[in-house]
């Protein structure tokens, strides 16, 4: 069974794509991100980054005091509690993009007290910290992984709360309904409207209405999130690659009057 790593811990990964770029990035997110920070960084104003107000960037360079030399220069970004992505201190540390200044770095962290994140904590310690909710968790996912301009909108919408919005809603109308039947049932003496019953079957009928409308939705994100198979058939030379051209409006295949 899957079992939580202590949330006290401070974390760090490398939070941009392997390979070879103009900028990478090292996050820090926990209680001693800032302390972690002023052993390995050091402004070129010389103050520390446990002095830096909160959304602010500093240029320095990250260092190893026990191999006296530096790693990297660097921007430094404090982001403190509780405004920030997982409601913890963090420090991101953007440097060049080159993978061995990036792992030394990583490790210079660890070595200072941080253990590496594991996959999606971040985002796990945003939803567990009430940062986000778990629709707006998996949005994240989705945003990284979308395909198209389709998904990555409907990804958006739902990260900023639209899917959360909605459900909290139809649950609120849940709950309404719940306490109107829970009062006829322990207060039966009480006079109750003939029409009760009938108001209350409408409102579970709206309520299950919105339920549907939601589901009916989901066949359309699948498709915008997996794409659909399409298989072209037919005889030669009766035009399938030129129909896969026209609709990918590119010469992806190839085309020959000669069967």
């Amino acid at each position: 069974m899957y079992q939580l790593k202590n949330l006290e811990d401070t974390i760090a990964a490398i939070s941009t794509p392997p390979g070879q770029g103009g900028i990478g990035i090292v996050r820090l997110s926990g209680k001693q991100s800032l302390d972690i920070a002023d052993q390995m960084f050091i402004a070129k104003n010389g103050t520390k980054p446990s002095s830096f107000k909160s959304f602010t960037v500093r240029y320095g360079n990250v260092i190893d005091r026990n191999k006296g030399g530096s790693i990297d220069e660097a921007l430094l970004t404090v982001m403190r509690a509780p405004k920030s992505y997982t409601k913890e201190d963090v420090v991101e540390i953007s440097c060049h993009g080159g993978g061995t200044a990036l792992r030394m770095i990583l490790t210079l962290a660890t070595e200072l007290g941080a253990r590496l994140a594991e996959p999606g904590e971040f985002t796990k310690r945003a939803f567990l910290n009430g940062r986000i909710d778990l629709a707006q968790a998996e949005a994240v996912l989705d945003i990284i992984q979308a395909k198209t301009e389709a998904f990555l909108q409907v990804s958006t919408h739902q990260l900023k709360g639209d899917l959360s919005t909605e459900l909290d809603s139809i649950r609120e109308q849940l709950m309404d309904i719940y306490i109107e039947i829970e009062a006829i049932v322990n207060f039966p003496e009480d006079d109750i409207d003939g029409n009760v019953g009938l108001s209350l079957r409408e409102k579970i009928q709206r309520a299950g209405q919105r339920v549907d409308a939601l589901l009916q939705t989901s066949e359309h994100g699948k498709i915008l999130k997996d794409g659909i198979r399409i298989a072209f058939c037919g005889k030669t030379n009766v035009g399938k690659s030129s129909l896969l051209n026209a609709l990918l409006k590119t010469p992806r295949a190839i085309v020959s009057a000669i069967a």
